[in-house]
């Protein structure tokens, strides 16, 4: 049940954020609040790490450095949800991030890619993105 209340959270808080950095975007432009959000999530992230911490940074050496790249995602994945809500409505793009995320997730799961464990994506999955996806459409349309 965590996990739920704790996704149900992380859908909302992305939305908000999305707007909430647009508008910024909006009065100071694209990259400079880039910079403060990032900056903003930086500083609390050390705090964080000082506060909550429990691991330790010395098991870098022995991580996939191409996971390292996390970081270069929350670069693209800030300034796309700008670009994004800036041309369309809120509403539709993060629908359209949503079908997104479930697709590339759905993938990730199919292949076992990145370590995850494989899950097999049938026809109730394919039927359930395509229900998203006209949902999309239809709600774009009026």
């Amino acid at each position: 049940m965590s996990g739920v209340i704790f996704s149900i959270i992380a859908g909302a808080a992305m939305s908000v954020q999305g707007v909430m950095n647009t508008r910024l975007a909006d009065k100071i432009g694209l990259y400079e609040s880039n910079a403060i959000v990032q900056g903003t999530a930086f500083l609390l992230s050390l705090i964080a790490v000082w506060v909550l911490g429990k691991g330790s940074f010395r098991g870098i050496a022995d991580v996939n450095k191409f996971y390292l790249l996390g970081g270069v995602l929350g670069l693209v994945i800030t300034v796309t949800v700008m670009l994004g809500i800036g041309k369309l409505s809120p509403t539709v793009a993060i629908s359209i991030i949503l079908i997104s995320q479930l697709a590339v997730a759905a993938l990730i799961d199919a292949f076992g890619l990145m370590g995850s464990e494989k899950i097999m994506f049938g026809w109730n999955k394919f039927l359930g993105m395509a229900l998203m996806i006209g949902g999309v459409l239809l709600f774009k349309r009026w």
